[in-house]
């Protein structure tokens, strides 16, 4: 695997799956932004729960749902997702899905 570049990165050389559950790589950290990479296992979830920022989540590749306040958001390749800070939201990947969340101050 090529070492990550702290001005670049290649989403699809470092996605990498877990057998079960999910594993995250931190992408960027400022002061006002925290990008991280999602790669979730088939058939993991992410529980109910709430930001106290703003973020952008965009669907790197995959296929889930994505609850927002009780909307139901099919998540697949190239979909974007805004979050007010404190809305409710939770995840289930079907098939094994990656996404990036930035969240910003």
């Amino acid at each position: 695997m090529r070492k990550l570049s702290k001005n670049w990165k290649n989403i699809k050389e470092i996605i990498e799956y877990p057998k079960e559950g999910i594993l995250s790589k931190q992408l960027v950290k400022t002061d006002k932004i925290d990008t991280t990479l999602f790669c979730m296992a088939k058939d993991s979830r992410i529980s109910e729960h709430t930001s106290t920022k703003e973020g952008l989540v965009f669907i790197v590749e995959g296929k889930g749902e994505f609850n927002l306040s009780g909307e139901k958001i099919a998540m697949s390749k190239n979909i974007i997702i805004f979050m007010k800070r404190n809305m409710v939201h939770s995840i289930k990947a079907e098939k094994n899905t990656s996404f990036i969340l930035s969240l910003f101050s």
